[in-house]
């Protein structure tokens, strides 16, 4: 399963605003959200709740309130509403909300949180102060037009266990931490056929929250040469890439149009295998390509990964 926008299920197209309505199935970890719609020219705010109840009065709690606003300085407010109060406020001022603009929120659940991604970026978490499966409607209100409404329930992110597929794990220090198990690092594995055009690597995991950076590195067991060296900076938001060949480094990449992590933000990176270059997405979003420098890519057979992350699963088919 790969985080996908394209195959959501009980899709609502254009609902008539206030819009509140049944959410189909319980928000497991994994669940995707999906709203696509328009700012109006004279939105001052709108909001989208995942509530716990339709009740007015007494009103529905509300676990999580994600309020974008437009009256003084451009914002988005998040809070939970327990028992008829609001909570405390959580702030982000970066946002992407434009009035007059087009705008796809998506709201992923994790175990301990909600992460909001909108046009394809990384814009805030949200811990849990309800918890999820309490969640049964979702509301829309105020100044937004809806074009569609949609859910991605089916994922494997329920399962909290860490797999490999056709990879062969060579550290095998495994640590079994409270029931789940999460890779030790640095996680190096063979994998069990060789890198080629068309051949995919996917690594999911989450970004510590005080994170520097991390790698990940596909690396010729002969020569001891790395193809591909990705290497995310936190500290000063930039994605190196390069290869380091005949014991030495080459020259870095860098460029790229939206730097993709973010502290304590859940994440799938997929490279793929193509015949020039490797492409690399980041939560369904391309994120760049990488012409191969290391021209024998059938001898590409070994993956490394290290650095401020947990690491939940790698697959390789």
């Amino acid at each position: 399963m790969m985080l996908s926008l394209n195959n959501l299920q009980n899709v609502i197209y254009n609902p008539v605003i206030p819009y509140v309505g049944t959410i189909p199935e319980q928000l497991e970890p994994g669940t995707l959200i999906v709203i696509r719609g328009h700012v109006p020219c004279d939105s001052d705010r709108f909001q989208v709740d995942l509530q716990c109840g339709s009740s007015v009065k007494p009103r529905a709690d509300v676990a999580f309130h994600f309020n974008p606003r437009f009256k003084w300085s451009d914002c988005i407010v998040c809070n939970t509403l327990k028992n008829e109060k609001w909570g405390w406020e959580e702030i982000t001022y970066d946002t992407p909300f434009k009035k007059e603009k087009s705008f796809e929120i998506v709201i992923m659940v994790l175990k301990d949180k909600f992460q909001v991604a909108v046009n394809g970026k990384h814009i805030l978490l949200y811990a849990h102060r309800i918890s999820p499966e309490k969640i049964d409607t979702l509301g829309i209100y105020g100044k937004v037009n809806i074009h569609s409404v949609g859910f991605s329930f089916s994922s494997d992110l329920r399962s909290t266990q860490t797999s490999t597929l056709e990879l062969t794990e060579i550290s095998k220090e495994n640590v079994q931490k409270s029931g789940t198990s999460q890779f030790t690092l640095p996680f190096v594995a063979r994998l069990n056929s060789s890198m080629g055009p068309g051949r995919t690597v996917v690594i999911k995991g989450e970004v510590n929250t005080n994170a520097k950076g991390f790698n990940v590195d596909l690396i010729s067991g002969k020569s001891k040469d790395i193809a591909l060296h990705l290497n995310p900076r936190l500290n000063v938001k930039a994605f190196v890439r390069n290869s380091f060949l005949h014991e030495s480094w080459g020259e870095e990449e860098r460029n790229i149009t939206c730097f993709p992590f973010s502290p304590g933000m859940y994440f799938e990176m997929i490279i793929y295998c193509d015949v020039r270059e490797f492409k690399v997405a980041v939560n369904g979003v391309h994120s760049l390509e990488y012409k191969h420098r290391f021209k024998e890519l059938s001898n590409i057979d070994t993956l490394e990964i290290d650095g401020d992350i947990h690491l939940l699963e790698v697959r390789s088919w």
